[in-house]
């Protein structure tokens, strides 16, 4: 059963602008993820979004407290502790599947949050 859905589309250039203007990267991403090309990052931000959304935006969420990973195959998917750990677990959500593409300087992803 479907307990929660999210999207996000964010535009590369504008959270590339972002992430130079502000302490983004600190507040948003792990050292883990901060690996990478910022196009790969807008990807993590918009799945951290849409997450959020998908868990129904409860204020409280530390962002730091999900990382978006990638398995052996390139597929990726969340690993999750504290805040967002308990949210998941509070909605009785079993696994949550993620997609992320990038086009055209936009990074989309979408969030299904299956119990």
């Amino acid at each position: 059963m479907i307990v929660g859905l999210g999207i996000d589309v964010t535009q590369v250039s504008r959270f590339t602008q972002a992430a130079q203007r502000e302490r983004l990267l600190d507040r948003i991403f792990t050292e883990a993820e901060r690996d990478s090309s910022m196009q790969r990052m807008a990807g993590r931000f918009a799945a951290k979004e849409a997450l959020a959304k998908a868990l129904g935006a409860p204020t409280g969420l530390v962002w730091t407290d999900v990382e978006v990973r990638k398995d052996d195959s390139g597929k990726p998917y969340f690993a999750c502790s504290g805040t967002v750990a308990a949210r998941v677990a509070e909605l009785g959500i079993g696994h949550l599947h993620l997609s992320i593409t990038h086009d055209a300087g936009i990074a989309a992803a979408v969030v299904v949050c299956e119990a």
